[in-house]
């Protein structure tokens, strides 16, 4: 998923800035030997190496606008909806202000219309005129695409009176190539806002390696439904229940004594040891062929317990491989609730 597509080792474009120094072009030397007009272009090389450009993109609704303020929060000049072949141009301005601009995301959409096909040829461009980029592709699923733009009561950009889910696929099918190109992809499909800021920090602020699949460890009860968006789910009903330990009946798995308790049993060590091993196992093709989010979910009779302690022992494992994780539990307080 990480292709790059940043141009490297280009020569900068552009004519060189006069100097008035009285000597013609080249005449003075400096910084090693370098000519004026050497050491013009190495300054502007300089420049470029310390610059961070981002093209921020993705299915509409998906969540562009919300991640240009996260970028704009850890100092990203920011610009929404620059038509494309305005890119080489802004990239200069932003290139050639002698370091005041280090870091500047651009958001581009499909409302740029016939100008959003241009999009490939001046990527193009701006590899030819050295300008190194990267590209965030923004990405959620149609269902959800679709209730955001219900709650907001929006109407897609290509629906044009016609039905948003029409519009929405009309939209992936132009956007295809352009994710394939992306250096980044996230899939906001189950990300709460705060998530994606945190996802947003880590990789422009923190410099975290990127993983572009996201994994979901999330605890369930199955009296209450296995949840729909699973990709992996795993029965721990055969664990020990602390339900039935009267001291620990109305605790969860967050209190220590109940993930204790449900980790004192030999098979539910054993079972988390190759749990991981297996998830650790599949993450790595999972990525290869593209997936960008996994859900794992792991289910006990209520949801309490046994799943909520053994998802957080996922989590927990996993996200000191360093992956991208979320954690959830959907059903952990529902117990409590029917009780009142």
């Amino acid at each position: 998923m990480c292709d790059g597509n940043r141009a490297r080792d280009a020569e900068p474009s552009g004519e060189a800035r006069s100097v008035s120094t009285g000597a013609e072009k080249g005449s003075l030397t400096g910084n090693g030997g370098r000519s004026l007009q050497g050491l013009i272009e190495y300054t502007k090389e300089r420049q470029a190496m310390e610059m961070r450009f981002v093209i921020v993109t993705g299915m509409s609704g998906a969540g562009k606008s919300s991640v240009l303020k996260f970028l704009e929060d850890i100092s990203f000049f920011c610009v929404d909806n620059i038509p494309p072949a305005l890119l080489p141009k802004f990239a200069e301005l932003c290139y050639e202000q002698g370091g005041e601009i280090e870091k500047a995301a651009v958001g581009i959409d499909i409302r740029g219309g016939k100008l959003f096909n241009d999009l490939f040829e001046v990527l193009s461009e701006m590899q030819e005129r050295g300008y190194e980029y990267e590209i965030l592709f923004l990405e959620a699923s149609e269902q959800v695409l679709m209730k955001r733009y219900k709650e907001t009561r929006r109407s897609h950009p290509l629906s044009r009176g016609g039905s948003i889910g029409e519009g929405i696929q009309m939209e992936r099918e132009m956007l295809k190539e352009v994710k394939k190109k992306a250096t980044y992809i996230i899939d906001t499909s189950s990300t709460l806002t705060r998530e994606l800021k945190e996802q947003i920090n880590g990789i422009f602020l923190e410099n975290h390696a990127f993983e572009s699949l996201v994994v979901t460890v999330c605890s369930f009860g199955f009296k209450y439904g296995i949840p729909v968006d699973s990709d992996l789910v795993f029965d721990v009903r055969f664990l020990p229940n602390p339900f039935y330990i009267q001291e620990l009946k109305e605790l969860t798995g967050n209190d220590k004594p109940v993930s204790d308790y449900v980790m004192s049993f030999e098979e539910s060590r054993v079972f988390l040891g190759k749990l991981v091993d297996m998830v650790e196992f599949l993450i790595p093709h999972y990525i290869k062929e593209g997936k960008s989010n996994l859900i794992i979910s792991i289910g006990c009779t209520g949801g309490k317990h046994r799943s909520v302690t053994l998802a957080n022992a996922l989590y927990a494992a996993l996200k000191e491989a360093q992956h991208t994780m979320l954690l959830k539990h959907n059903d952990i307080e529902k117990d409590a609730r029917n009780k009142r």
